[in-house]
C-alpha cells in the first residue's frame, strides 16, 4: 500500500488541439495541499535521504560535533516560491497515474547553484505512452500575477516561446540526451533511455513529448492555456506530444518557502 501524502484537485477544464492538450487543475482542501508539499515536495528539495547526510552524521561522536554536523546540513538557502514551484512540478507528474512520468535522478543533486547542470530546460525526463516511451522536456511557470493569462506566458522567456524552442534546436536536444545518459546508472533507467533515445533517432528527432507545466495561486482560469494551446497546435504534428497542465493551489505562493522548510512541524 502506497502511503504517500496525496491531495485530491478537479478538473477545471479540459481542451484539446491535436498533438496538444491543455488542462487546468483546482485544488481544495488547503491542508491536504500542505501535508503534499511538507511530505513529498520538501524531500525533493532537501535531499533527507542522501548519502552525504547519512556519511557527515556518522561521523559525529560526541553531542556537540552531533549539533554541528546538523546545523551544517541545514545550511542551504530557503527556496524561493520558483523553485518549490518546480519541485512540486516534478513531483505531481511523478505521482499522476494517468501520465506515466519517470525522473531518473535526484533533482537535489543538480539544483541550480549548484543545480546549473541541467542544460536548457526545468524537466527532462522520460514519458511511457502505450508501448512507447518518449524524451520528455518541459518547463514549469511558477506565478502570482493577477492577470490571465500571466506575463510569463508570453515574450522571449514565457511559456510558449521555450517550447517552440526545444524541438527546433539540435544543440539543446544533445545536451539532454547527453545529461541524461550519465544519469541513467540503474538497469531500469538505462532502458527507459535506450528506448526512448531509439524512438528519438527513429523519429529523426520529432518523437518528444513537450510538456509545460503553470503552477499558481489563483482561481482557474483556461485563458491562461488556450491562445498558448492554439498557437503550438499549430506548430507541431505526430509523433510529437504536447502536454499543458495549470494547478491552481490553494496557498498563496509567498508562503511556500516556509511550508518546505526542515523545521515546519
Amino acid at each position: 500500500m502506497n502511503d504517500r501524502a496525496t491531495f485530491e484537485y478537479s478538473v477545471a477544464y479540459s481542451a484539446r488541439r491535436d498533438p496538444v492538450r491543455w488542462e487546468g487543475r483546482a485544488v481544495s482542501d488547503r491542508k491536504q495541499f500542505e501535508r503534499y508539499l511538507r511530505d513529498v515536495v520538501r524531500p525533493r528539495l532537501a535531499d533527507e535521504e542522501s548519502s552525504f547526510s547519512a556519511e557527515m552524521r556518522g561521523l559525529a561522536t560526541t553531542g556537540m560535533e552531533t549539533r554541528h554536523v546538523e546545523r551544517l546540513l541545514r545550511a542551504v538557502p530557503e527556496p524561493r516560491a520558483w523553485e518549490v514551484g518546480e519541485a512540486f512540478a516534478e513531483c505531481a507528474l511523478r505521482d499522476d497515474p494517468a501520465r506515466g512520468v519517470h525522473w531518473p535522478w535526484n533533482t537535489v543533486r543538480d539544483r541550480r547553484t549548484p543545480r546549473a547542470s541541467l542544460p536548457g530546460a526545468d524537466l527532462v525526463g522520460f514519458y511511457r505512452d502505450g508501448a512507447d516511451v518518449l524524451l520528455l522536456v518541459g518547463e514549469v511557470k511558477t506565478s502570482s500575477d493577477v492577470r490571465t493569462p500571466p506575463g510569463v506566458m508570453s515574450g522571449g522567456s514565457g511559456m510558449e516561446w521555450q517550447l517552440r524552442q526545444i524541438p527546433a534546436r539540435l544543440d539543446l536536444q544533445r545536451a539532454l540526451l547527453q545529461w541524461l545518459h550519465a544519469r541513467c546508472q540503474s538497469q531500469s533507467h538505462r532502458t527507459l533511455f535506450r528506448e526512448a533515445a531509439r524512438r528519438y533517432v527513429a523519429s529523426e528527432g520529432t518523437a518528444l513529448a513537450l510538456v509545460g507545466v503553470l503552477v499558481r495561486d489563483t482561481a482557474p482560469n483556461e485563458l491562461d492555456w488556450k491562445a498558448v494551446g492554439g498557437a503550438l497546435a499549430g506548430c507541431f504534428d505526430d509523433p510529437t506530444r504536447v502536454d499543458l497542465i495549470a494547478w491552481y493551489l490553494p496557498v498563496p505562493l509567498a508562503d511556500w518557502p516556509a511550508l518546505v522548510r526542515e523545521d515546519t512541524p
